[in-house]
């Protein structure tokens, strides 16, 4: 099946950055991985350009939240000093810490708890996962304890409306609402990216 077709049809209560259910049936952590990693999600995930945008340091922590099985989390190894990936599913962070650079660390995280520990982290990254995340305010408030005082938090998540990628409108978060949740937690927005077609892009300090 191509990935659009997945894309649209499938919906997450994990934290992985592509959804992986379908009618209420987990897809095996190969297949998945494959839908993670078709290559045709670059073209308008647009990594390497991502992952420009972000200007990691060489000393940087980084948290990728919901990483899958890396896509994000590798890259970011090869020019932060170290990277969490973090997501709830085993065999998928089995498949991320496989050929992955040394710095790159796997959490198994919990639904409610990033498992992040406190006063560490830099960057704290989400890509198209945030929205399936319950009791956001909860949330919020543990990666805040979880980032250094200078530290950032990286929003991308999709448009809320019809596009050919992600899950449905309604499972979406509009921007301004972002904002306003990210905001009431205590970060400010400061900086946004406008480069993805189907997603907004959003830096936040604390």
């Amino acid at each position: 099946m191509r990935l659009i077709a997945l894309l649209a049809a499938m919906a997450l209560p994990a934290l992985s950055q592509v959804p992986h259910q379908k009618h209420g049936k987990h897809l095996p952590a190969g297949e998945y991985a494959r839908v993670l990693d078709d290559p045709s999600r670059e073209k308008w995930q647009k990594p390497h350009e991502v992952v420009m945008a972000l200007a990691l340091r060489s000393d940087e922590v980084v948290a990728d939240i919901g990483a899958g099985t890396g896509y994000f989390a590798k890259r970011f190894a090869h020019h932060a000093g170290t990277v969490y990936a973090v997501d709830i599913e085993p065999k998928l962070l089995e498949i991320a810490a496989k050929g992955a650079p040394e710095n790159l660390k796997a959490i198994v995280a919990a639904m409610d708890d990033p498992k992040l520990p406190a006063s560490s982290i830099d960057t704290i990254f989400f890509c198209d996962v945030m929205h399936h995340i319950d009791n956001r305010d909860a949330y919020l408030a543990k990666l805040k304890t979880a980032l250094k005082p200078q530290g950032r938090l990286v929003i991308i998540d999709f448009y809320k409306k019809q596009l050919p990628v992600g899950p449905p409108p309604s499972m979406k978060i509009e921007r301004e609402e972002m904002i306003a949740e990210i905001t009431k937690a205590g970060f400010r927005l400061a900086k946004e990216h406008k480069f993805l077609p189907h997603q907004y892009f959003l830096e936040f300090s604390k």
